[in-house]
């Protein structure tokens, strides 16, 4: 072993592309990949922030917010995905409503 460690995530792929990222506290942003550390805290550019429901904290909302370049600590970052060559599908777990 060299003593050299290695991050399991590897964001170098990522660098000017399109990303989604959601943070603790339920924040959702996406934006261009500027760039990256060893802590993992992001600069994205051209950010926008997904609202959330004000009835529903937990769910966000089709209102964005628009923040132009910033910087996202890793301490908050939890997920990290492209925004290209992603679907979003039904929860299939969802029991239908009067089941």
């Amino acid at each position: 072993m060299s003593g050299r460690k290695e991050t399991v995530l590897d964001l170098a792929k990522f660098v000017d592309k399109g990303v989604q990222v959601k943070l603790t506290g339920g924040r959702q942003v996406t934006g261009t990949l500027k760039g990256y550390d060893q802590l993992l805290n992001l600069v994205l550019d051209e950010a926008t922030e997904f609202l959330r429901d004000p009835e529903d904290p937990l769910k966000t909302t089709d209102q964005t917010r628009r923040l132009g370049l910033i910087v996202c600590r890793g301490t908050a970052v939890m997920l990290v995905s492209p925004t290209e060559g992603t679907d979003e599908i039904a929860n299939p777990f969802v029991q239908p409503d009067g089941a």
